[in-house]
């Protein structure tokens, strides 16, 4: 009994919901254990063994009595003694007071004021995510022990939030993930997904081990993928460093929730189906490709900075704005550069800077101090940073940095943001440029956050051009050493950030792999010193593109092209450089 969960409201689940586990109940963990050696008994010495796959899109929270008990061992663990955790989440504010650690209980509806109170909510996200780390390693060490030279890893959930991932990858040898875009999805969400995949094990290949075929089953609107709409996502998977095309399912189910999920054979039960067809001709170019970019790297000179302990802090905040939206956001900035098909590394807070000329760093909201030294050493030995409003504000437990917004990025940005307004719903404000250039001209619009900026060394790009804090900085451009740094004060429009993308892309002398109309993906692999580029059209219309005077082999034909070639609407083109 003890292996059923207990939601937020305190309400032990009954059986029958998949992954329907505590992560930090005993008998789940010694049960899956030896089912997991039992496994490995049965098919270690198997011969079409390649790989481990353990469990299913984990993300499983809890709020019971052995989660509680766990989550005040990992508290002691962490901090060591009651005084330090009542200094770091500051619990003398609402009484939070603790005096023991078993005065601590999980931050469920049971206890509004925990639920609310954003330093312990912060830290039982992130025991959430050990926990589930800790389910995996129980499994994969049994596997790894019996079968030290097959890889062992597990499919993340597309809906990424639940587990820090980038944690949940290094206990993997290779990452997996589901890719389930929604039809209204813009395409550069769905390549920030991948790109992130291949960011989480330091531009490691990935592999997409799951993506429906055709019509999903589980949104509210299930529409069916358009002919040709499969194949563009699955080599949009293998253009931004997937290894693998892989299906939910095979066969359509009988009964059940997903009954109507698409598989490869439908309930007719034969391949004389348009969703069949289309996948299979899929298979067969997969197979013309052959190993040609399996393993390939994807470089870039771009880095976005993610972090999950950032996006849950933000989103727990209470206050400024409810609207306040941290993964639209980054996408909003990544899609500034993709659009352009400028290449971008997804990173974590931890990575090596090094080869990086551009950080962008979309609300930064929770600045660890190293985070902050090492953007500062960054900029100024000659690197260059984008960050944008509500960034620097609190450190690792959400406390305040005190002394000024933004944090340990006041130098860095030669700024001081005094207040910020929150915009109601619909309501606007506009940005005028003060510093015109081939890029950035004229006026754009702004809602939701609005900082009030005062410059410290900076030089105002645009001011806002509304309300009492009319003519304030909200665009803010800063020499610091010898690279430099922008900051955007508000929620901008697309145009705004597309147009300061091309300022920075001409600054930094970026290249896209090859110079295509708006609406074509093109991304670059390399394998043992030889190109591979993807072109993918996501145009109605058949357009030209050109390929330049180096001829390449189009690895799906065989043709050999270059120069100038038509493109059919929604087509793909595999070009490698030939030797």
């Amino acid at each position: 009994p003890d292996i059923l969960p207990v939601d937020e409201q305190g309400r032990k689940r009954t059986h029958g919901k998949r992954v329907n586990i505590c992560p930090n109940s005993p008998s789940f963990r010694r049960f899956s254990r030896e089912i997991a050696r039992r496994m490995a008994d049965r098919y270690s010495h198997h011969p079409a063994l390649v790989m481990w796959h353990v469990a299913n899109e984990y993300g499983t929270y809890c709020y019971c009595e052995n989660c509680e008990a766990a989550f005040r061992t990992w508290l002691r663990d962490r901090y060591r003694t009651v005084d330090e955790l009542n200094g770091r989440w500051n619990t003398a504010f609402w009484g939070h007071t603790v005096y023991n650690w078993d005065e601590i209980v999980v931050p469920s509806e049971r206890n509004d004021d925990n639920k609310w109170y954003q330093p312990i909510m912060l830290d039982y996200l992130r025991f959430m995510t050990d926990a589930n780390i800790a389910c995996f390693n129980k499994e994969a060490d049994v596997l790894r022990a019996a079968t030290p030279h097959i890889p062992v890893m597990t499919n993340m959930s597309g809906f990424i939030k639940k587990i820090d991932q980038f944690k949940m990858t290094a206990s993997m040898d290779i990452v997996g993930w589901d890719n389930y875009p929604s039809p209204k999805d813009d395409r550069s969400l769905v390549a920030f997904k991948h790109d992130l995949m291949r960011g989480l094990k330091g531009g490691q290949s990935y592999l997409m081990v799951e993506q429906s075929p055709g019509q999903q089953n589980w949104q509210p609107y299930n529409v069916l993928k358009r002919p040709g709409e499969v194949r563009r996502l699955s080599f949009q998977a293998i253009a931004h460093g997937s290894d693998s095309v892989l299906y939910f399912q095979l066969r359509q189910s009988v009964a059940g929730v997903e009954k109507f999920h698409a598989a490869l054979i439908a309930h007719a039960g034969h391949e004389e189906t348009r969703v069949f067809r289309e996948c299979a001709r899929i298979g067969a170019e997969c197979r013309r490709l052959g190993d040609a970019v399996t393993g390939a790297r994807s470089p870039a000179r771009v880095g976005i900075l993610f972090d999950w302990d950032n996006w849950r802090a933000l989103e727990l905040s209470s206050g400024p704005s409810r609207d306040l939206q941290y993964l639209p956001t980054v996408v909003q900035y990544y899609k500034a550069f993709h659009a352009r098909n400028i290449p971008v590394d997804v990173l974590p807070y931890t990575a090596d800077f090094n080869g990086y000329d551009l950080l962008i760093t979309p609300l930064m909201y929770m600045l660890k101090p190293v985070v902050a030294d090492r953007i500062t050493r960054f900029v100024r030995d000659g690197g260059h940073l984008l960050t944008s409003f509500f960034s620097g504000l609190v450190d690792e437990n959400d406390r305040v940095i005190l002394g000024g917004y933004p944090g340990g990025l006041r130098d860095v940005l030669g700024i001081w943001v005094e207040e910020t307004d929150a915009l109601l719903p619909g309501a606007t404000n506009s940005l005028r440029i003060v510093a015109p250039d081939d890029n950035l001209q004229g006026s754009y619009r702004c809602s939701l956050l609005c900082d009030l900026v005062h410059l410290r060394g900076a030089k105002a790009l645009a001011v806002y051009g509304e309300d009492f804090y009319a003519g304030m900085p909200c665009l803010t451009e800063h020499d610091f050493g010898k690279g430099k740094a922008w900051y955007v004060a508000t929620a901008a429009e697309d145009r705004l950030l597309a147009d300061l993308a091309g300022k920075i892309i001409a600054r930094l002398d970026l290249k896209a792999p090859l110079d295509v109309p708006q609406g074509i993906e093109v991304t670059r692999r390399i394998k043992e010193g030889r190109d591979v580029l993807f072109v993918i059209s996501h145009l109605a219309d058949e357009t030209t593109i050109d390929l330049g005077p180096e001829p390449r082999m189009e690895l799906i034909t065989g043709a050999r092209l270059q120069g100038t070639v038509t493109l059919p609407a929604g087509d793909v083109l595999v070009l490698q450089t030939i030797e």
